[in-house]
């Protein structure tokens, strides 16, 4: 499909105005979580996977199943890329050297007499791949020994999936990023992130400065663009219309760019990567670009990443319990059109969720690695690692913050004392 009838905006009435579905690519992992010789844990509708580094520094993803007698490889370790099962001690690695290998074979398992038979015993992956600092995953429920046997539909950049489509280079930013984890079914906290009115009541006590608090409320003026790739929502003031108040991109099924003014001018930029791990679980990446306090001695001195992190806890923390009480009531039937009635503001979380009831009849993420009564809890009982579901790191990072926030203002008074003294 040419980049022309990409961009050409589809009939208002269309229900299938986007092209891509819950399978396909999806943002897991930030690059500087993924270390060496560091086994990364998550799920994808239920399905545990791992991610880690081969001994190539390539990023792997696989299903967390060894292929010899059906053990996870929770408990077991890596060694310079070379994965090993806790369970017998079967060690996989990358079969070719080249930059896209297809399959992760066993080297060897219990002891020599194995080592022929063991290559024949093979990881069952996922297509994977690692771009501005993101580590990208292409999800079809499916996972293949082979993993060019999965067939890949459309690259990022034809998906405009890439900050780049969308008119900003990452070079020209520095940022700030968080993974937060919740209890609730995740495609409620996409319909959060594209609820504009929100934000004013719900965090305005919490976000710095004083343009958007309950007291400057009100509604707005808004332009709704739909591809075949993302749905775009241009939000102005009623009095101002020339004067964007801000701009979000929803490209399926989970990323969302979110932006003052252009893309050319916007001095931040916001980028959510929702990611459903299981049944009432769910997984958060933000990351926030920012074209001032590039310095990062002057960043480190003001305590900016800190602060800033801080502020990412304690606005998702008060989403919290609104998104456990929208995924209850929906659970027990009562989000219907008798009990909800949307505002004119509302028209893209509508059609969102037009695309998300479309995508589950046709696809049925949950149905291929459906949980039931007699599943055991092995990855439910698993504790969440982030914020607002573990609240361990938030306390830290705000103890830390204001530890060191307490020293900056001890050393200068210490300063000011010293000069003083002299003088």
């Amino acid at each position: 499909m040419s980049q022309a009838m990409k961009q050409q905006v589809l009939s208002k009435d269309s229900d299938d105005q986007l092209s891509n579905g819950l399978y396909g690519w999806y943002a897991v992992c930030v690059s500087s979580t993924l270390v060496n010789d560091f086994l990364y844990f998550f799920s994808m509708y239920n399905e545990p996977l791992i991610l880690y580094r081969d001994k190539y520094s390539r990023a792997v993803c696989i299903k967390d199943l060894c292929t010899h007698r059906a053990a996870s490889f929770q408990g077991g370790e890596i060694k310079s890329g070379e994965i090993i099962c806790p369970y017998h001690g079967a060690k996989f690695s990358s079969d070719k050297t080249s930059k896209d290998p297809d399959r992760i074979c066993c080297n060897q398992i219990v002891d020599p007499t194995y080592n022929t038979y063991a290559r024949n015993i093979q990881l069952h992956q996922y297509p994977c791949v690692e771009k501005d600092g993101y580590i990208y995953i292409y999800y079809t429920g499916n996972p293949s020994t082979n993993v060019h046997d999965i067939p890949i539909h459309s690259t990022l950049e034809e998906l405009e999936f890439t900050p780049i489509s969308y008119g900003f280079r990452t070079s020209e930013y520095v940022y700030e990023e968080a993974l937060l984890d919740f209890r609730c079914d995740w495609s409620r906290i996409v319909e959060n992130h594209l609820d504009i009115l929100h934000i004013f009541w719900m965090h305005g006590n919490s976000l710095p400065g004083n343009v958007v608090n309950r007291k400057t409320i009100k509604s707005f003026n808004h332009k709704i663009t739909k591809t075949s790739n993302y749905i775009k929502c241009t939000y102005t003031h009623k009095d101002n219309e020339n004067t964007e108040f801000i701009t979000q991109v929803f490209v399926p099924p989970g990323r969302i760019y979110m932006y003052r003014g252009s893309p050319e001018t916007a001095r931040y930029i916001q980028v959510l990567d929702h990611i459903p791990l299981a049944n009432n679980r769910a997984r958060v990446m933000v990351r926030h670009y920012r074209k001032f306090i590039k310095n990062s001695t002057l960043c480190k001195l003001i305590l900016f990443s800190l602060r800033q992190r801080s502020i990412f806890y304690s606005i998702f923390s008060e989403d919290y319990l609104a998104l456990k009480a929208q995924t209850f009531n929906e659970q027990m039937g009562y989000m219907t059109n008798k009990n909800m009635k949307l505002l004119a503001e509302d028209k893209a979380i509508n059609w969102y969720w037009k695309w998300y009831e479309s995508c589950l009849k046709n696809d049925s993420p949950w149905d291929r690695h459906k949980l039931s009564p007699n599943t055991n809890t092995l990855y439910d009982d698993s504790p969440m690692t982030y914020p607002p579901e573990n609240l361990r790191l938030e306390r830290l990072v705000n103890y830390r913050f204001k530890i060191r926030l307490i020293l900056r203002i001890l050393i200068l008074v210490g300063l000011l004392l010293f000069v003083y003294t002299i003088l």
